[in-house]
């Protein structure tokens, strides 16, 4: 790579970063006021050209990493490193840095939207390849991103002394679960015609399997860490 290519790929690198700072509020506030809507959004840009997908927007896995990134430097100000990063046990070994601090994260939050993907489908007797299962995902980042958001800042102010955390901590965690949980059963009930009562069942059963597939990570990742200490 020459110069003149080093300089247009800083120049294209920074004007990406530096659209994050519209964007990311943007794309925010449409799933927040218009959660079913931006769902259906991300689905039909799926089927756009790659260039012309996601011009207005965020694309949903980048909004849901952005997402757990901002929680990530509000738990660096406010209690500074994790207690994964650098410990040294277990798996928890590979957790040796800011960064894969986050990629676990990622992948973490993740699990939500493949598990509510996969729900679906099986509930609509659709055949599951990577093609039939890459629009629902999509569409569930956008519904995660503000869940990972709240839930994360919840986990911070846990951890955070102080008289006013705990109660904002329970604030954030009990919005953002009865956010993601309404949002799922409008959800479900939409794309499977169903009625309400049978939607909340589908979207509590998928959130199950998800908080389970959540605690088996954290076993695993965790738990060496627990029984060294």
């Amino acid at each position: 790579m020459n110069f003149s290519q080093l300089l247009n790929s800083i120049d294209e690198l920074l004007y990406e970063i530096m659209s994050w700072l519209v964007f990311y509020p943007v794309t925010l506030w449409r799933i927040v006021t218009r959660p079913l809507s931006t769902m259906k959004y991300a689905d039909d840009e799926l089927t756009q050209d790659e260039d012309e997908q996601y011009t207005d927007t965020l694309s949903p896995p980048l909004l849901l990493l952005i997402s757990l990134l901002i929680a990530h430097v509000v738990e660096l100000a406010l209690v500074g490193d994790s207690s994964l990063v650098g410990s040294g046990r277990g798996i928890a070994a590979l957790v040796d840095d800011d960064t894969s601090l986050l990629i676990l994260r990622l992948v973490t939050f993740a699990l939500f939207p493949i598990v509510f993907a996969t729900r679906l489908l099986m509930r609509q007797r659709r055949r599951l390849t990577r093609d039939s299962l890459r629009m629902p995902f999509y569409s569930q980042c956008y519904a995660t991103a503000p869940f990972a958001l709240l839930m994360s800042l919840a986990a911070t102010l846990h951890g955070y002394r102080g008289d006013w955390a705990e109660p904002v901590a329970a604030g954030c965690a009990l919005v953002g679960l009865l956010w993601y949980i309404v949002l799922q059963t409008r959800w479900f009930a939409a794309t499977l015609g169903i009625g309400a009562g049978r939607a909340l069942g589908q979207a509590l059963f998928a959130l199950l399997v998800s908080c389970v597939l959540l605690i088996l990570v954290a076993a695993i990742v965790v738990g060496p860490t627990l029984r060294s200490a």
